[in-house]
């Protein structure tokens, strides 16, 4: 039998002392998992010159963002499930090759499922590195720095795309991700390998299909009918099996948890919000409020980076705020955001719109995710609450520019 302790690891009689670590500095866990941020949302002011060198249309291309936010998804869970089964120097090592292998992808394709394949590479590989990160940030004070990074990359992505597109290349615009692999070497040097794996048997089926399920719910904007029998189908089964493996890949106890459960779905639904008006805003500014594309870029950015700013004080007093308070002042902000974005006519009140959904988007990642962690049944669970509460917030990324593309992208 295993067991293990604060300072070392015993397998059957023999122990091995490990060094005791302190946590390693929020600024590397930051740069290890904000830049997918940037590189995320890099295509959103020239989709149409992507569409243009693929040869397809703007709704076409809009796959390569659809794609992108199904593969953080599902290889959130995962490679959550890889760092519990086999600890945090193997999930490093597979997100590097992956983010590797797809930005050559994305950098080389000519043709759209080419380029759609390294995208969702890219995706896979920094679901990882975004894995890990919160898997070695711990408090709602170091996951808000994270949380703020990830919005201010974010905000900085579009602009980014825009000068790197005009400047040299599209492609180019598409590879800022890869500058994440630089914090590997460092976390690994100061983490070590992490939790120690987990014993048991991979549940292969369980893993399967959950990503059947996810991949029949990011499909709903587009296919309903289809995506909604597929996604009954893959929830029934998935029942099933949780059923007969209660410890597998999606464990039944965890799903019995109400923190756990009500942080996830809050997440999700104010994640779509924020990137279905992150990728929206640019064209309702130009068709409601008449503005040019540098004007709106510029306007996005502002209010963007203003709402993660403000993420942050939040994730550092929720501490002394109680789960409902929290709640409150998130779903009040966001459901007034999506209202701005559907009735707002001015430019103003669309870039107000913006910058709320940022701000509750961000605080919802920071705070609710370690509500969601700590509500976990036992260290072993907690890379499963963070895989599956990560599922969940990066479904609205997978909804957002979907619904965008429904609903003002044509």
């Amino acid at each position: 039998m295993t067991a293990t302790t604060g300072t070392g690891t015993t397998v059957g009689s023999r122990s091995t002392a490990v060094p005791e670590r302190g946590p390693v500095p929020v600024l590397w866990l930051a740069l290890l998992a904000t830049p997918i941020a940037a590189g995320a949302n890099a295509p959103v002011l020239i989709l149409p010159d992507m569409a243009a060198s693929l040869g397809v249309t703007t709704a076409g291309a809009a796959w390569l963002l659809t794609g992108f936010g199904w593969a953080i998804a599902v290889g959130t869970p995962l490679l959550a499930g890889l760092l519990r089964r086999r600890g945090l120097a193997a999930v490093l090592r597979l997100a590097t090759v992956l983010v590797l292998a797809g930005t050559l992808l994305v950098a080389a394709s000519p043709w759209l499922p080419l380029t759609l394949a390294g995208r969702c590479a890219q995706a896979a590989g920094g679901a990882g590195l975004v894995a890990a990160a919160i898997s070695l940030a711990g408090t709602a004070r170091r996951m808000g720095v994270v949380s703020a990074g990830f919005g201010m990359l974010g905000a900085a992505g579009p602009l980014l795309g825009r000068a790197l597109a005009d400047g040299a290349s599209w492609r180019i615009a598409l590879t800022v991700q890869a500058v994440s692999l630089l914090a590997v070497p460092a976390v690994l040097r100061r983490a070590g390998a992490g939790t120690p794996p987990a014993p048991g048997r991979f549940d292969g089926r369980g893993a399967a299909l959950l990503t059947a399920l996810a991949t029949a719910l990011v499909l709903l904007p587009t296919a309903p009918l289809a995506a909604l029998a597929a996604a009954l189908v893959a929830a029934a089964l998935l029942t099933l099996h949780v059923r007969r493996r209660p410890d597998g890949f999606v464990p039944a106890e965890l799903l019995r948890r109400p923190v756990f459960v009500v942080s996830s779905l809050l997440a999700l639904a104010l994640s779509a919000s924020y990137f279905t008006l992150l990728f929206a805003v640019p064209r309702l500014l130009a068709d409601r409020a008449g503005w040019d594309t540098a004007a709106a870029g510029t306007g996005q950015l502002v209010a963007l980076l203003a709402g993660s700013a403000l993420s942050w004080p939040l994730a550092a007093a929720s501490a002394r705020m109680s789960r409902t308070a929290v709640r409150t002042v998130l779903v009040t902000t966001g459901a007034l955001a999506a209202l701005a974005g559907i009735l707002g006519t001015s430019g103003a009140l669309l870039l107000a719109a913006t910058a709320a959904g940022v701000f509750t988007a961000g605080a919802a990642n920071a705070i609710l995710s370690t509500h969601a962690v700590a509500d976990a049944p036992g260290e072993a669970q907690r890379p499963s609450a963070i895989g599956l509460f990560t599922l969940c917030y990066q479904l609205g990324g997978a909804f957002g520019p979907a619904v965008a593309a429904l609903l003002v992208l044509g």
